[in-house]
C-alpha cells in the first residue's frame, strides 16, 4: 500500500469530451461521471476486485480486496495510466500476497525488449513484461512515453 505517481498529461483518454445539447438528463456531477468511468475501466479490463471504491481529484484513492499483488498492481496502473490522474493512493488489501513488482516509466525510444535487457539482462524476456501488463497492453509494441509498466521480479520472468 502506498502512493504511486503518474504523468498527469499522459495516459488513456477514458473521460471523453463533454457532450453538448443532449436530450438525456444525467444528474451526476462531473466527478461522479469520472469515477464511474474509472470503475468501468477496471471492469472492462476484467480485473478482479470486490468492494471497489474510488475517490478522485488529480489524486485517485482506491480501496478494495483482491487475491494477488499482480491484480492490485494492475488496478493501480489501470487507474494511474489515465490522462488527468497524477497519483494513486493504494489501500487495496491482498488476500494471497506474493513478491511485488517494480515499476518502470516508459521513455521515448523504449521498447519492451530494451526494458527487458536493462532489467533482466536479456531482451528476449520482453514477453514477461508484456504478460505482466495485460490486459492493459494489447500488443508488445503499443507502449508510450510516460506510461508506467509493471516489471515482475527476475525470478518470475
Amino acid at each position: 500500500m502506498g502512493l504511486f505517481s503518474f504523468i498527469k498529461g499522459a495516459g488513456a483518454k477514458i473521460f471523453g469530451k463533454k457532450k453538448e445539447n443532449t436530450d438525456v438528463v444525467d444528474n451526476r456531477t462531473p466527478e461522479e461521471i469520472k469515477i464511474d468511468a474509472l470503475k468501468s475501466e477496471i471492469a472492462r479490463l476484467g480485473l478482479p476486485v470486490s468492494d471497489l471504491h474510488v475517490d478522485l481529484a488529480e489524486h485517485v484513492s482506491v480501496t478494495g480486496i483482491t487475491d494477488t499483488n499482480a491484480n492490485r498492481e494492475k488496478i493501480i496502473l489501470a487507474l494511474g495510466n489515465v490522462e488527468g490522474v497524477a497519483s494513486v493512493g493504494d489501500y487495496i488489501s491482498v488476500t494471497n500476497p506474493e513478491p511485488e513488482s517494480t515499476f518502470h516509466e516508459v521513455k521515448s525510444g523504449d521498447t519492451l525488449s530494451k526494458i527487458s535487457k536493462d532489467v533482466y539482462g536479456d531482451p528476449m524476456k520482453y514477453n514477461a513484461i508484456f504478460e505482466a501488463n495485460q490486459p492493459m497492453l494489447s500488443h508488445p509494441d503499443k507502449i508510450y512515453p510516460g506510461q508506467i509498466l509493471r516489471i515482475p521480479p527476475a525470478g518470475m520472468a
